[in-house]
């Protein structure tokens, strides 16, 4: 009899910890992800609701291990994340005693232009209208969609007296 109970108990106690080892890492837990997401403050309001769980899982470790940054290259590689590649364009004010003429870093300006930067999103999502799918005369000729899920983040994380300039010239 005893011997019966201590099978059942070992199978209960291997099966919970397996459950935890299983559920304590965020890169394979399915159980326990709605309280993971809800203690980091996910899902992000930057992207969409509808994700499948290892989308979820994938953005979960994201937050658990980023460590953050202000450099451009930490915002190029958050980007790249996201899947798109950027460039970013940083301004500096000519400096006497600083800056040397001919130069191409420095620029002619008021000093305040030390704080913008441009991010170069290539390749703007360009819908056109497509008659019997769009209303005539609501829906324009062409709709250049944004990417808004890198704006939301970058403007969220970017250092608080920067401002942020998006160009999807370079389409």
């Amino acid at each position: 009899f005893v011997a019966g109970l201590a099978a059942i108990f070992a199978y209960v106690e291997q099966r919970a910890a397996a459950f935890l080892e299983r559920e304590s890492d965020p890169r394979t837990t399915l159980d326990m992800l709605p309280e993971w997401e809800r203690a980091f403050g996910l899902p992000d309001p930057c992207f969409p609701a509808g994700q499948t769980i290892e989308e979820r899982q994938a953005q979960l470790v994201a937050r658990v291990t980023s460590q953050g940054g202000a450099s451009p290259q930490y915002f190029i590689d958050l980007a790249a994340t996201l899947g798109y590649a950027i460039t970013i364009e940083e301004f500096a004010p000519f400096m006497a005693g600083w800056s040397r003429a001919g130069d191409p870093f420095w620029q002619m300006g008021d000093p305040s232009i030390r704080f913008f930067w441009i991010v170069n999103v290539p390749g703007a999502r360009v819908t056109w209208f497509r008659a019997g799918l769009g209303i005539a005369g609501q829906d324009p000729h062409a709709r250049i969609a944004r990417a808004s899920d890198l704006e939301c983040i970058f403007y969220r994380w970017k250092p608080s007296h920067t401002e942020l300039i998006f160009s999807y010239s370079g389409a």
